[in-house]
């Protein structure tokens, strides 16, 4: 996985769409205006600035200078994009492409590029951070929709993920904020669930990440209706993505509003959240109880019904 950033097709693809955007909108020309000029449909100038579809470098060239946008350094740099957004589909692992939605697919791509991710779970550890015996019972539980090859991929992506991402050199800040329901929710017995949570605070330790728990008593909080991702690619806040994934679908997104709602959902429920050292007590406390019940039923005390 791991690319240098102008190296990306994915990043590639948006920095040229956002140049082209941007370079129209101070013309103050409008797309049909545009198509007509350079004899295009409406429909393509519109993708390719939604970023549906690649530019040629032949093409670019002759919107930037319907445009007025001249300088050779500017335009050389946004013809290389643009030539480095059309390998796309030779950039991404074989495999990745068969077995992977797009929209995970592109966040892979997005991850590497990122300074900043706020990912927000409501019910499962993320991928990346589960043990191998979590990951592995996540997975079973789609095995009637998923084919082996694809469960075997999903296992190697959430390994490449942790490594070529989060512990690499120059790793993005990584904010975690976990619905406290999450520590209440087995996975694969309780011993499993008991070296998830301990692996967790271990991995919460590093420099880069910031963990923290949402409460069950922070009360009811409105505006998001799952979990999700935002990713910043720069210190500009418009510079950024937001990934969302369900148990039906998965995508990324790219549209500015959206990703600005998502930022601000996430801000609220991290400022009423437990801080991090609150959190890694909690969740050591989860571990210690989870290996108590383990070492009573080793013993063969019989215990009450209990949720997780």
């Amino acid at each position: 996985m791991a690319a240098a950033h102008t190296e990306l097709p994915a990043v590639a693809r948006r920095r040229v769409r956002l140049a082209l955007r941007s370079a129209r909108e101070e013309t103050g020309r409008s797309q049909h205006e545009i198509a007509e000029t350079l004899g295009w449909s409406l429909s393509k100038l519109q993708r390719i600035e939604l970023g549906e579809v690649t530019i040629s470098p032949t093409d670019l060239r002759a919107v930037l200078e319907t445009y007025g946008v001249l300088d050779e350094e500017r335009v050389a740099s946004l013809a290389e994009d643009a030539r480095v957004a059309r390998r796309e589909r030779y950039w991404t692992n074989p495999e990745y492409r068969e077995h992977l939605p797009t929209g995970l697919l592109q966040l892979l791509q997005f991850e590497l590029a990122a300074t900043t991710i706020r990912e927000y779970q409501t019910t499962l550890v993320p991928g990346h951070l589960q043990t191998s015996a979590v990951a592995d019972a996540t997975i079973g539980w789609f095995d009637k929709s998923l084919t082996e090859d694809e469960r075997r991929v999903r296992r190697d992506v959430r390994l490449s993920r942790r490594r070529d991402v989060f512990q690499r050199d120059g790793a993005p800040d990584y904010l975690l904020l976990l619905d406290e329901s999450v520590l209440w929710r087995s996975v694969g017995g309780l011993q499993v669930t008991a070296d998830q949570y301990e692996s967790l605070a271990n991995e919460a330790a590093r420099p880069n990440m910031h963990v923290r728990v949402l409460p069950m008593d922070a009360g009811v909080l409105m505006g998001s209706s799952g979990a999700f991702s935002v990713l910043d690619l720069s210190p500009d806040p418009d510079d950024a993505v937001l990934y969302r994934e369900t148990y039906l679908r998965d995508e990324l997104v790219q549209d500015p509003v959206e990703v600005g709602y998502h930022r601000n959902v996430f801000e609220r429920f991290w400022s009423r959240s437990l801080d991090e050292d609150a959190t890694r007590a909690l969740i050591l406390a989860r571990v210690y109880d989870l290996r108590a019940r383990v070492a009573r039923a080793a013993c063969g005390v019989d215990e009450k019904p209990h949720n997780g």
